[in-house]
């Protein structure tokens, strides 16, 4: 079998990461899987990668660029030079634009990065040494799309009528530019999916529920039509959930009446990805066995440690910061009000190095030994 067959076929426990979108804001969750490297090289006593640790790698959007390079081999201090290289080069606004006509950065630029990183490479390529989720959302026929190299997938392979094309042969620098495809940042992203016809539509995959793709990632591996079926239980299965930083989209009376209709559209979708994000959270904090306690709203609190009437389906470990000065404050950072609303900006390279930094901060208190024991 193939490295990346080993991982998602081979019988014992198993273990999931999963990454969220948000941009720019990847440089946080870079910062946390150089800590996790680094303490599983303390652990095991030699250095790590966590294409040979993890079984499954997905991601959304920043995400799953991020998880596309880390399948492949790269260690997350590569991803993070890249990422730094990559943020000033593609979130650079054109010089002459009308803002909300057009995009607010040229996709072009992704794309070229993007085809020059993943070169020749499909989502049936042998060279992925572990198993890799993309989570994007195909417009013309409104269904959100998990595309994982899964063999034993419905889609996998093309049929002897190629009514479409299996997913095994979709470029790995086309579907995860249709997973960053961010509206009002990026244009959509087309994708042949049968020869002769129109192709898809595909935007950004934090449009649907799965900015956080921990659930859906979970379900991929567990859902008998899937063909995967791990099996479930604290012992059983881990699943490590990285954020790109947490926060609330609000928008007051006052404001609503000096916005233009463009920003309350905006705002409007941004609050639907961040609920989109609180449910996910709440049904793994959950559904697992908790190793870090994680707050969910001031309601619920920590649901670590409450047990579903089924049981405890895995053990989860959610790693993440909040843009909010409070928050950063307790990590050694003075930061003020107005300068942690601009860091939650999808596009602002200008902010890749702080968010690296509050990352850092805050892996060296989530991420140890002790929260990692047993795995």
């Amino acid at each position: 079998m193939t490295p990346a067959a080993r991982h998602l076929f081979s019988p014992g426990k198993k273990r999931i990461l999963a990454l969220d979108g948000g941009g720019v804001r990847g440089a946080l969750s870079i910062a946390f899987l150089e800590r996790l490297e680094a303490v599983l090289a303390e652990i095991n006593g030699a250095p790590v990668r966590l294409c040979d640790w993890f079984d499954l790698i997905g991601g959304t959007s920043t995400g799953a660029i991020i998880a596309g390079g880390l399948a492949l081999g790269h260690s997350a201090a590569e991803m993070r030079d890249f990422y730094h290289r990559l943020a000033p080069k593609v979130f650079k606004p054109p010089r002459f634009a009308i803002p909300g006509w057009r995009a607010r950065f040229d996709a072009r630029r992704l794309h070229a990065e993007l085809k020059e990183a993943f070169s020749g490479l499909t989502l049936g390529c042998d060279e992925l040494q572990t198993g890799l989720a993309v989570i994007t959302k195909r417009m013309d026929t409104g269904s959100c799309w998990i595309l994982l190299n899964n063999p034993r997938s419905k889609y996998w392979e093309t049929p002897a009528d190629e009514s479409f094309l299996g997913n095994r042969h979709y470029p790995l620098a086309n579907i995860i530019r249709a997973s960053a495809a961010a509206p009002f940042y990026f244009d959509p992203e087309t994708i042949e999916i049968a020869r002769g016809a129109p192709p898809g539509l595909f935007l950004d995959g934090g449009l649907t529920p799965h900015n956080n793709p921990a659930l859906a990632l979970y379900l991929a591996v567990t859902l008998p039509p899937h063909g995967l079926q791990w099996r479930s239980g604290p012992e059983d299965l881990f699943i490590l959930s990285v954020g790109t930083g947490g926060y609330r989209v609000t928008l007051s009376a006052a404001e609503a009446r000096r916005a233009f209709a463009v920003e309350l559209a905006m705002k409007a979708l941004g609050s639907q990805v961040c609920d989109g994000e609180d449910l996910a959270l709440t049904l793994m904090s959950w559904m697992g066995r908790g190793t870090l306690p994680w707050p969910v709203n001031g309601e619920l609190g920590d649901l670590g440690p409450v047990v579903p009437p089924f049981g405890e389906q895995f053990r989860f470990l959610r790693c993440d910061a909040r843009l909010e000065p409070g928050w950063l404050a307790d990590v050694g950072l003075d930061v003020t009000a107005p300068k942690a609303r601009s860091l939650r900006d999808l596009g602002a390279a200008t902010n890749v190095p702080l968010l690296y930094d509050i990352g850092r901060r805050a892996a060296e208190r989530q991420i140890t030994r002790e929260v990692l024991a047993g795995w």
